[in-house]
């Protein structure tokens, strides 16, 4: 049976591309005769109601925006029992038939949750962890790379200017998809994820030597945040082989930019497939890109699929960065 309305909300940390999705979900809902709330603050307004109703005007000139402009708030009340009953009550008090939750992993948890309690619910991708493993990409992800890029391409200007090793910290606390793709692009010596155990000796010190035997005298290392703190490995660096060394942790300027053509694209199919699906009476869906294609997943299935890592691109990556 499809939904007369439905609400949008933004959850976890934000992404570049969240204002395409949240513009493309209100747009093909109301094209569709479905009314539409903006819902502030992730769970936390759905919980205490504090949400609006919204227009085609509503979304005009925020899909090249970053951030999102329904806000996001991690919602502790969220996780407990009384808190996702009093989150249905308050959809069912405004009359919300469906709701379309944009955010990483813990979001798409809050989604399911709500689904299995009666409240139709569908959920799109937006991390720049890029950890969701039913999908190619989420939205954010490519800006964030692009973002990285930039910031280290910045950095690289100084590293050379003085013979110097910098090791820069990137998002990605369980994940090294972010810093193995910016350590590839930017030509990095060393890169160090979570996914793969490393040896200090063998992967960073030994690779800069060999490195700077070639006529090499500048050097960047990165890091995925989940590793470990950048300041000692730093400090090893500099005494192990008396380069001159800095630390960057590039932090939350990862998460903010005018989102890439990529993930204005992106979050724009997927707002109106996840429309789609609410209208058609469907639920408990995770919308997600695989191969080019937007496709949905149970979410259930979705939650429990493992991201393979790719372990070649790995390889490629310590082939040619010497």
């Amino acid at each position: 049976m499809s939904v007369k309305k439905i609400a949008v909300l933004t959850s976890g940390g934000d992404a570049p591309g969240m204002n395409a999705a949240v513009r493309a979900v209100t747009r093909s809902a109301l094209d569709k005769g479905i009314e539409v709330m903006g819902v502030y603050r992730g769970y936390n307004g759905l919980i205490h109601g504090d949400m609006f109703p919204m227009d085609m005007r509503s979304v005009s000139d925020i899909i090249h925006r970053g951030g999102t402009m329904l806000y996001t708030a991690r919602c502790l009340e969220f996780n407990s029992e009384p808190g996702m009953q009093k989150a249905i009550a308050t959809c069912r008090e405004n009359g919300v038939e469906g709701v379309v939750v944009i955010g990483g992993d813990g979001s798409l948890r809050g989604a399911r949750d709500l689904s299995v309690r009666g409240l139709p619910c569908v959920g799109l991708p937006g991390t720049i962890d890029n950890d969701i493993a039913c999908c190619d990409h989420t939205i954010g992800y490519d800006t964030a790379m692009n973002t990285c890029i930039d910031m280290v391409d910045k950095l690289r200007d100084t590293a050379e200017s003085h013979d110097r090793c910098t090791v820069v910290e990137v998002m990605g606390r369980g994940a090294g998809y972010l810093a193995l793709n910016v350590g590839i692009a930017v030509g990095a010596t060393s890169i160090i994820i979570p996914e793969i155990p490393y040896d200090f000796e063998r992967d960073i010190i030994s690779r800069i030597k060999k490195t700077y035997s070639t006529g090499k005298k500048h050097f960047i290392i990165i890091v995925a945040e989940g590793v470990g703190n950048v300041i000692p490995m730093v400090e090893r660096i500099q005494a192990e082989t008396g380069i001159e060394s800095r630390a960057t942790i590039l932090g939350h300027v990862q998460r903010g930019g005018s989102p890439s053509v990529r993930d204005r694209v992106l979050a724009s199919n997927m707002g109106y497939y996840a429309v789609s699906l609410l209208a058609e009476g469907k639920s408990n869906r995770v919308v997600a890109m695989q191969r080019d294609r937007i496709i949905d997943y149970d979410i259930n299935v979705a939650l429990d699929m493992k991201k393979p890592f790719d372990f070649d691109m790995y390889t490629v990556a310590n082939c040619i960065s010497m």
